[in-house]
């Protein structure tokens, strides 16, 4: 099983991180499915959350905005659905997935969990970005199968480079 997650500390870090990843990977070619989540800030209150659907899909807000006042979850659950049908859809014809977040939805078995499972059950690299928060229920999830690769661009695509290299184990 080639998993491998990213965490680092700081609001948007490893968004940032994984998007750097995600254009150096499409650049050289190779085939992706997954999300990569953007955050646009905003003075009067928390940021919006949007989702760029890999390899060629929209930009999706996942967020709610509840206000300036409001305190508590902001993710568009229906949104977030929405992207998981087209990021199963996306899995046909690509080389590898790439998720931007295992957080609260994935740590229940949803969102995008089952397309997680899913890659893998198909012999495709998945890359996964990882708060301390849900740190623990990652790798119960992923079983003791999954490698911490340190938060550096290159170390995430040398082993990207790796993983979609190596054959996959039967």
């Amino acid at each position: 099983m080639k998993l491998g997650y990213v965490t680092l500390s700081g609001r948007g870090a490893i968004d940032a991180l994984l998007a750097q990843v995600v254009a150096q990977l499409e650049a050289g070619g190779l085939r992706l499915a997954g999300t990569v989540q953007t955050n646009i800030e905003r003075t009067d209150r928390r940021c919006d959350m949007d989702l760029r659907l890999l390899p060629d899909g929209p930009t999706v807000r996942i967020s709610v905005d509840r206000g300036a006042e409001a305190r508590g979850c902001r993710l568009d659950a229906g949104a977030l659905e929405q992207s998981v049908l087209w990021t199963a859809g996306a899995l046909e014809g690509a080389e590898m997935l790439v998720v931007n977040k295992f957080g609260k939805q994935e740590a229940e078995g949803r969102g995008l969990a089952p397309i997680i499972a899913e890659a893998l059950s198909r012999g495709l690299p998945v890359l996964v970005g990882v708060n301390g928060l849900n740190l623990p229920p990652f790798l119960e999830f992923a079983g003791g199968l999954a490698h911490a690769l340190p938060p550096r661009p290159e170390a995430i695509l040398d082993w990207c480079r790796s993983a979609c290299a190596a054959p996959t184990a039967a």
